[in-house]
Order: C-alpha cells, then structure tokens, then sequence
C-alpha cells in the first residue's frame, strides 16, 4: 500500500478512537460528507460535533484489510471498519465496509509545527456499510 496513504489511515483510524477533534479538522476536508450505515449524511461539523458534545464515544475503532487505489491527486481506499462504540447513549458497535475518498491538497493548514497531517491528504467523504455475516 502506498505508505503516505498508509500513514493517513493510521492517524484518521487513531484520531476517531480518541474523539480526537483537532487531528480530525485537519485530516477532513472542509466539504467533506459522511454517509451513515443507515443512510444519513453528516457533514464536517456535524461529524465533528459527535466527539465535541460526548455523544459519540469509542471503545475501539479499527481501520484494517485496506485497499487503496491511487489516482494522482486522489485515491479510494476501502477497508473493514470495526469499533465498539456508543452512540447517544446505545450501543453502536460493528462491523462496517467502509469507502474512503481522498484527495491530496487543501489550504496548507498543518499542524502546530507545520507538518501536513497525512502529508496533505484529506478525508473528502466515507461511506459505511453494515458487514452481514458471512453466508455458509
């Protein structure tokens, strides 16, 4: 796998572990959007906010068995999201094929040493699905 996308998807993985907001303003594009496993659309702010009022909390949160395909300046990469979280106080743990969309850019923001989070990549948008269990 591409080793600066790599890197990327350890830090995102790691940051929504730990509802960490400042790691996830910089590696979430300013438009990005989220879609939910059940269909919703969330937006930067709105994903953000999950962590920011405690209604989203993580017990664990995986990023594993990822493909990526390099296009440029952009990429896709496809994964196996598992986490044990809560969700406005229930249970939301799971299993999920996760689509990322990425893009390479942005406005330079980096962090307080000034150094790209993920080298300049950003988090466009993710789609989750729920995994069903495997037919016999």
């Amino acid at each position: 796998m591409d080793r600066e996308l790599a890197e990327f998807g350890r830090r995102w993985a790691k940051a929504e572990l730990h509802g960490d907001i400042d790691m996830l303003d910089r590696l979430l594009a300013d438009d990005f959007r989220g879609v939910g496993p059940r269909g919703f659309i969330l937006d930067k702010a709105r994903w953000l906010e999950r962590y920011a009022s405690g209604d989203l909390i993580h017990d664990s949160f995986d990023w594993k068995e990822v493909e990526v395909r390099r296009h440029g300046d952009a990429a896709v990469a496809i994964g196996v999201q598992c986490q044990q979280s809560i969700v406005d106080g229930r249970d939301a743990d799971g299993r999920f094929r996760a689509t990322q969309f990425l893009a390479k850019g942005g406005d330079g923001a980096g962090d307080e040493s000034g150094n790209w989070a993920g080298d300049g990549w950003r988090l466009v948008g993710i789609h989750l699905s729920a995994m069903a269990e495997p037919l016999p």
